[in-house]
């Protein structure tokens, strides 16, 4: 089995690996990373301990009703608030709730279109060019029928980086 995945599959197989130029590992497609400049994107809260640590992947468990739920989320809307305090659109969920693995490596439209204008400023750029890289990362439904597109953060924020006007 192992020598099937690792000739069929040997990108997965090898953790999903994203690899820049000079051979330095800058993560995983497929495990969330924490971003808080806020020039990047941000993902989804991590609910694992140490933060998107794939051997302790697992939701919070926490309740609707769970004050330390509550907390985390009025503290994740504080902080997006605080960075973009001119941003007046709804927050999107995904951007103040963990996943159920604690480790998703994406987001929704909704969650990466609410983030548009602060990266778009903080980086100097024009919205409208910000908007068409997080397009070209995004990834559409499975099979073109399940789910919603995502965004991988990952993906979009080295996109932004190497970005030339």
């Amino acid at each position: 089995m192992t020598a099937i995945a690792q000739t069929a599959f040997s990108h997965q197989a090898n953790g999903s690996l994203v690899v820049v130029q000079d051979g330095k590992v800058l993560g995983s497609s497929l495990i969330g990373q924490n971003f808080d400049d806020p020039k990047y994107f941000w993902g989804r809260i991590s609910a694992s301990t140490p933060a998107y640590n794939a051997a302790s992947s697992s939701g919070s468990n926490l309740g609707p009703l769970n004050q330390a739920l509550l907390q985390q989320v009025k503290g994740r809307i504080a902080a997006l608030k605080a960075v973009d305090p001119g941003n007046k659109a709804p927050i999107p969920v995904d951007l103040v709730t963990s996943s159920a693995s604690g480790l998703d490596p994406h987001i929704s439209m909704a969650a990466a279109y609410y983030q548009l204008s602060r990266v778009a400023k903080a980086r100097g750029m024009r919205v409208d060019d910000v908007r068409r890289i997080v397009e070209k990362n995004t990834q559409d439904r499975l099979g073109g029928l399940l789910g919603e597109p995502v965004v991988n953060v990952l993906g979009v924020n080295l996109a932004l980086d190497e970005y030339k006007k």
